[in-house]
């Protein structure tokens, strides 16, 4: 786990070297171990490495035979022995032992079909210096981040865009498109980021540039192909699947630890990981820690847990470094409870197994069910619940008008993904400058248009992994982890684990009560009962307790009338929201929290402005 940046047209050898340098030095939490750069007239290179495999001889960039190409990569590449042995029968020679070093032969060998062949989670390029060609790619699911930019006649790339902001040309500009899909999703959810002109590579995607352009192609696409089978039959291959995972997953020349929560997809993994560690935090707040559960369980199977409680007072203390470290406005709660778990965890191991994916995979969260529930109120004709959804969105969304709504909408219209906070029409009436921009269902249309005809809960299956995964679920986890030079690996987000969970007919996955039946039932040989089927909790984090508490309410009230606040947001809507709230008139904590994440943010990267 590392991290890198480039760009080409190099400013001149001396020059290059200063700005690659200083990029390096931005994002030194990824990689303290160590440091390596390669500048000529056409590139410049830079990497930070964070040692996990080969500890001694795996420093970046690592080249070919010849040394004619060049590669920066950071990810873990968790079939790389069965493809070195490949390599070398085919007259590669390899000068360490490194994943790293399959990834330069690979390219030599099949060229752009490499990507076809990788198992891991990646970023990487590859320099090619006879043909002045750069070859880059990103993992299928996006675990490992890739930004990049056009300026000038340059390509400027790299792992986080705060290093962008030492190249000398660079322009630091807010994109109030990014913030006003912000406001809907609760994370970035455009393909541009919030600096403008700066992008993101799609996950599943890579890219040939030369001379001077760009040709982006699609390698993988997550679907879903149901194949027959009973329960019993897909639990026996599941666990079969996850415990192959899980083994390469723990390939590694440190000591691996495990988070571990009191649900089923961080459980499954520490029973079937053999680790020495695991950790978990919390908070004092009643109903807010999973500590007590995640000790009894350690101990169960003799393991080791470490564990802190998280004070309201260092979560907030530590929320600004959080959104730094962030690079984009994330508005999830979790994000800064998993900061303290990393720093927890990076005491003691240098890598760490979590259970991201498990959800998005096999069918886990409760709106998943969705489709199933409503009872009797499910047989009416559509077109009825139709009329009668029309008519209770025209009053308060209280629970039950809620339930008469999204019963008589389509899935394309209520779902688009795990966070829905301001609708278009909201936040365009709490933005002082609105752009119009589309709905978040326009956003997402391309998404349901590609799995047109597949069963409602595939649908949303296939919308949360290819956006509230890779915006809020893996987003976090890299940035969180990186910030505290830890290297998260998640064996549920794998092509292997995602081949199997493809072919399992939505009946094994959801039911009217339960989601994750196949997985649950996999887990069930190596799990309690209790925590099987325990339903899902999340990461949760008190955050409507403590905007109800003098102390923060004022934080944050002080926060929406600053010179940024009033910049961006019609205050008195601000403050209603959080008024409210204090007032117990109804739970607008989440929105309360996306403006103010968003803010605080802001200051970090605009602080002239704010």
């Amino acid at each position: 786990m590392c991290g890198f940046v480039g760009f080409t047209n190099c400013l001149g050898i001396d020059k290059g070297t200063d700005v690659i340098n200083e990029m390096m030095d931005t994002i030194v939490h990824r990689g303290p171990d160590s440091s390596g750069d390669f500048v000529d007239e056409d590139i410049c290179l830079g990497f930070r490495r964070l040692s996990i495999i080969d500890l001694n001889d795996g420093s970046q960039p690592i080249y070919n035979e010849d040394k004619s190409k060049v590669l920066i990569f950071n990810g873990e590449i968790y079939n790389y022995q069965e493809l070195r042995a490949d390599l070398v029968k085919k007259g590669h020679v390899f000068y360490t032992k490194t994943d790293s070093e399959v990834l330069i032969h690979g390219y030599e060998e099949y060229g752009v079909e490499l990507t076809d062949k990788l198992r891991g989670m990646f970023a990487f390029v590859i320099w090619d210096k006879n043909e002045k060609t750069l070859f880059g790619a990103r993992d299928p699911f996006g675990i490992k981040p890739f930004y990049y930019l056009f300026m000038a006649d340059s390509l400027i790339f790299g792992s986080e865009m705060k290093a962008f902001t030492h190249y000398p040309e660079f322009v630091k500009e807010l994109n109030p498109k990014a913030l006003e899909q912000y406001l809907s999703f609760q994370y970035s959810a455009l393909d541009e980021t919030f600096f403008k002109n700066v992008y993101k590579l799609t996950p599943g995607h890579y890219f040939v540039y030369k001379d001077g352009k760009m040709d982006i192609k699609r390698y993988f696409t997550a679907n879903f192909d149901p194949k027959d089978g009973t329960l019993d039959e897909y639990a026996a291959k599941i666990d079969e699947c996850i415990r192959e995972s899980v083994e390469a997953h723990k390939i590694s020349d440190v000591e691996v630890g495990s988070f571990l929560s009191s649900g089923i997809d961080s459980s499954y993994i520490v029973a079937t990981a053999n680790v020495d560690k695991t950790f978990t935090v919390g908070f004092a707040d009643n109903g807010y820690s999973e500590i007590d559960y995640a000790k009894e369980f350690s101990e169960s199977i003799g393991i080791k847990n470490i564990s802190k409680i998280i004070t309201s007072e260092e979560y907030f203390d530590e929320f600004s470094k959080v959104q730094y470290y962030m690079d984009e406005p994330l508005a999830d709660p979790a994000a800064v409870a998993l900061y303290f778990v990393c720093k927890l965890a990076a005491q003691s191991v240098k890598v760490i197994l979590s259970g991201e994916g498990a959800d998005e995979l096999f069918g886990g969260y409760r709106v998943y069910s969705e489709p199933l529930s409503g009872g009797a109120y499910n047989k009416l004709p559509f077109f009825i619940k139709r009329v009668v959804s029309k008519i209770a969105v025209l009053f308060p969304h209280t629970r039950g008008f809620n339930f008469l709504i999204r019963q008589g909408q389509y899935v394309e219209e209520k779902h688009i993904g795990n966070a829905k906070m301001f609708s278009k029409k909201e936040r365009e009436k709490l933005l002082k400058n609105p752009l119009h921009e589309p709905s978040p269902q326009e956003i997402c249309r391309p998404i349901y248009d590609s799995v047109a005809g597949k069963d409602d809960i595939t649908k949303m299956q296939i919308i949360d992994i290819n956006t509230w995964l890779i915006g809020d679920i893996l987003l976090k986890a890299d940035r969180m982890s990186m910030a505290n030079s830890l290297e998260v690996r998640v064996p549920y987000l794998d092509r292997r684990v995602m081949e199997l969970a493809a072919q399992i007919p939505w009946k094994l996955r959801v039911s009217p009560t339960n989601t994750k039946m196949a997985l649950r039932k996999a887990a069930s040989e190596s799990l309690p009962e209790f925590t099987a089927q325990k339903p899902k909790l999340g990461f949760p984090v008190p955050i409507r307790v403590w905007l109800k508490q003098d102390k923060y309410y004022n934080m944050v009230r002080d926060t929406f009338n600053s010179k940024a606040g009033k910049l961006f947001f019609n205050t008195d809507q601000l403050l209603k929201l959080l008024d409210d709230h204090k007032n117990c008139k109804k739970d607008n904590s989440r929105k309360i929290w996306t403006v103010y994440t968003f803010l605080i943010w802001y200051k970090q990267y605009f602080p002239e402005n704010a």
